[in-house]
């Protein structure tokens, strides 16, 4: 059932990339190509930078915010890259340019804080501003908004909950007079740029993700022969054979080709022992390895 929703989510995921960016299968290159024209040559080569140096296992969630910032860029025009965020924070570029954290985004980085930065610009030119934020975590409708002193019973507020996303909150007479809200579940909406970033990562997922003009080539390094055994081995062991087909684990690239054939985030939690010691490798994390192994060793 699992992989039947993670297929689905691929499947809608493609639909929304073709529609926002015309690409059936997206590639690093494509993505990158497109971008350059939208951006311009400096900042594609910046966000190209970013991405390059991101380990490989974040590398499709650099790209992902890539597309991100090139749709709302379209949308909102070159502007939006010289522009400061309510004159408190520098404008995107030196953000670009200095890897500058910016709230409420500085536990990202620094294409991802770009990226939730201009879904919400966008999605308050569409909607407005929002009158509030909700964490969708907890599906309560009722009251989850303050209800500004001048709304009326009817009238429909814009609630945020996360970079790009909204949707409405019904404002509602209660039966002792006073006014409440209730979130309107059925309005939830994102941005396109907020869109774009979740349908690349989806459609594109882990890899491999080669950047044009990469010398040498990461996803060809060698990884340690023993390790990827192990790894293959317990994928086996644990109902992945026909996902694991295919040749012997011998450079970075074959770990990154055979974590998106597993499927490994829909699985049972033992799952994500053998998830981080084929992280460490393919990002050549040897201080973590070692650990991660023992770890992946009593998993069930």
């Amino acid at each position: 059932m699992r992989e039947a929703h993670a297929e689905d989510a691929r499947s809608q995921a493609r639909r929304l990339i073709r529609d926002l960016l015309g690409e059936d299968r997206p590639t690093a290159a494509r993505l990158l190509g497109q971008a350059r024209a939208v951006l311009g040559g400096d900042r594609a080569e910046r966000a190209a930078g970013l991405a390059r140096e991101a380990p490989l296992t974040r590398r499709s969630s650099e790209l992902a915010a890539v597309a991100a910032l090139h749709v709302g860029t379209a949308d909102l025009g070159g502007e939006w890259w010289t522009r400061s965020r309510g004159g408190k924070q520098p404008p995107p570029d030196e953000v670009l340019a200095t890897a500058m954290a910016v709230e409420p985004w500085s536990d990202l980085t620094v294409l991802e804080m770009l990226a939730a930065w201009i879904s919400d610009d966008v999605a308050d030119a569409l909607w407005g501003p929002p009158a509030g934020s909700a964490d969708l975590n907890s599906w309560q409708a009722e009251d989850r908004v303050e209800v500004p002193g001048d709304a009326r019973a009817g009238e429909r507020l814009v609630v945020a909950f996360d970079a790009g996303g909204r949707l409405d909150a019904v404002v509602v007479a209660r039966g002792d007079g006073r006014l409440g809200s209730n979130l309107d579940f059925g309005s939830l909406r994102y941005s396109r740029p907020a869109e774009a970033q979740w349908s690349w990562g989806v459609a594109a997922g882990l890899g491999p993700h080669p950047l044009p003009g990469e010398n040498p080539d990461p996803y060809a390094e060698p990884v340690d022969a023993a390790v990827s055994a192990a790894l293959r081995d317990w994928a086996v062991r644990h109902g992945a054979t026909g996902e694991i087909a295919g040749p012997d684990w011998e450079v970075r690239g074959d770990v990154v080709a055979a974590v998106e054939r597993v499927d490994w985030m829909w699985r049972s939690a033992e799952w994500f022992a053998w998830w981080r010691v084929a992280a460490a490798l393919i990002d050549g994390d040897e201080e973590h390895l070692t650990a991660r192994l023992m770890d992946l060793a009593s998993a069930p």
